[in-house]
């Protein structure tokens, strides 16, 4: 089940929070319970996906990108992702989330997030996403405008531009299970 109640506590204290830049850290902490578990007794990697979701939308809280997509009447899209698994998170640890902007191109904005549990990384995502309008991706170009942002654009670096670059070259659609190729 959606986490409504962890939803609507996690909107109360971003709109609370002080407002920081677009390119600054968020942060948000909670502690997993036991509807977050799998039969393994570990957060569910999907509940993982989850609670990143509520960390993209405190970074956007904090740094007016939702006053803006409100305004725009635009909306927001994950396109692609990586999730590196390292460290279980068992009922009741306390759990700090940290989201960033860390890149963007004319179409993309690429997002790093991490969890950390007793000051160690337990699991990290990167994510390629958009902001929408009408089913089409808006321009990142229009988006910094409309927050005033137009000097900003960091560029990919490293490891994220290796992903970008990798996820360029995958097929898509997806091959059959049926074809001698596999997925």
């Amino acid at each position: 089940m959606y986490p409504f109640i962890r939803l609507l506590t996690t909107l109360r204290r971003a709109n609370k929070a002080p407002k920081i830049s677009v390119d600054a850290i968020s942060e948000n902490r909670f502690r997993c319970m036991p509807w977050d578990l799998d039969l393994f007794m570990e957060m569910n990697n999907g509940r993982v996906l989850t609670l990143f979701d509520l960390g993209r939308f405190t970074l956007s809280i904090q740094s007016g990108l939702s006053a803006v997509l409100k305004r725009e009447k635009w909306g927001l899209v994950v396109a692609g992702s990586t999730t590196r698994y390292r460290k279980r998170v068992r009922m009741f640890d306390k759990v700090t989330t940290y989201t960033q902007v860390t890149a963007m191109d004319e179409r993309w904005v690429y997002i790093i997030q991490s969890m950390w549990v007793k000051g160690e990384p337990a699991s990290s995502v990167l994510l390629r996403t958009a902001v929408t309008e009408k089913g089409r991706i808006v321009a990142t170009e229009r988006v910094r405008k409309a927050m005033d942002m137009e000097d900003w654009s960091p560029e990919p670096e490293g490891w994220v531009k290796a992903w970008i670059e990798s996820e360029d070259s995958r097929p898509w659609p997806p091959l059959s299970a049926r074809s001698d190729k596999g997925f």
